[in-house]
């Protein structure tokens, strides 16, 4: 199945007169048409600097972004900036965890909506408009009276669901989801995650979750890749990687997590802290942490090894699995 976004040695780096921070590094990833992708990791980690660098909001003048991300044989990188607007809302849509803020709160949603519509549609009648965001409404368990109101007359749960709505207007082929769904109760989300996955599988839309919430990863994506410090540690099949984690730091973050399947479990914390993203770490940058690690581990930069199911950056596989 042909890749609808590759990303080939993604760099994203902060930097300022004093110091530069390397908050993504060395990223290769693809992510399949129709299929779905949960990106993993503490906070800190770069997950959503690889989504804001994807979506080209990160500043200009403060970031240096290196690599490719080839999506549909484009460089979103480096593509010029009036062609990229042309793809946001249309081609790429993404939901951020509070992305109600950016609702005006003087106008009400059918102005907003219609506004947007209308960037990309011209010739699109209200009547038109109106019957495809009610049907996104009812999708993501809205009343259809909410296209009449002022964001102030809803709570912030509703205005994250307008948000979702909004977001997939124009059946997207790539939608990204940045903790989009924390603000809303279980029934919800599950109602929301199911009816974009089956519009994942009825217009070949391809996503991308970032989330903190393992159980919406190991319900809703195909793939799943966990990051630290930065760096991309495993990837692989979310039936492999959640089940049997191959890398001590997934180990690490599954055991920290109540159990997938319900059981009760004795929890257990990863010791220490993610270290300091302004400093270039010769060997593993998770080898303080590392309960597995071993003398080469501070000195060489581990290979992605190719696994059953997946890759993991890490020594330890060096032997058994070449």
């Amino acid at each position: 199945m042909a890749a609808l976004l590759s990303l080939r040695d993604a760099n994203v780096t902060y930097c300022n007169k004093q110091k530069r921070v390397y908050a993504a590094k060395h990223i290769d990833l693809d992510l399949e048409e129709g299929s779905s992708l949960g990106i993993v990791g503490e906070s800190g980690s770069g997950k959503s600097t690889l989504a804001m660098a994807l979506l080209r909001l990160l500043p200009e003048k403060s970031t240096e972004i290196s690599g490719e991300a080839l999506f549909e044989g484009k460089n979103l990188f480096t593509l010029p900036l009036e062609e990229y607007r042309q793809l946001r809302w249309k081609e790429i849509a993404a939901v951020f965890q509070k992305s109600m803020n950016s609702l005006s709160p003087v106008h009400r949603i059918r102005e907003q909506i219609s506004d947007i519509y209308q960037i990309h549609e011209l010739k699109a009648l209200p009547a038109e408009i109106e019957e495809r965001t009610k049907d996104l409404f009812s999708m993501v368990n809205l009343n259809p009276r909410v296209y009449n109101l002022y964001p102030h007359e809803l709570s912030g749960g509703m205005l994250q669901r307008v948000s979702i709505a909004m977001s997939l207007l124009f059946n997207p082929k790539l939608l990204i989801l940045d903790e989009a769904t924390t603000a809303l109760d279980v029934v919800t989300q599950g109602q929301i995650l199911k009816e974009i996955v089956a519009l994942e599988g009825q217009f070949r839309m391809s996503r991308i979750m970032i989330t903190h919430d393992m159980s919406v990863v190991s319900k809703s994506c195909a793939y799943v890749a966990v990051m630290y410090a930065g760096e991309l540690m495993e990837w692989g099949l979310t039936a492999k990687v959640l089940v049997s984690p191959h890398h001590p730091y997934t180990q690490g973050l599954l055991a920290s997590f109540p159990d997938l399947k319900s059981e009760s479990k004795a929890l257990k914390s990863i010791p220490g802290f993610i270290p300091d993203l302004s400093l270039i770490y010769p060997g593993c940058v998770f080898a303080e942490r590392c309960p597995s690690k071993m003398e080469k581990c501070q000195t060489q930069k581990p290979r992605m090894h190719t696994l059953e199911g997946g890759k993991v950056a890490c020594h330890l596989y060096e032997v058994d699995h070449e």
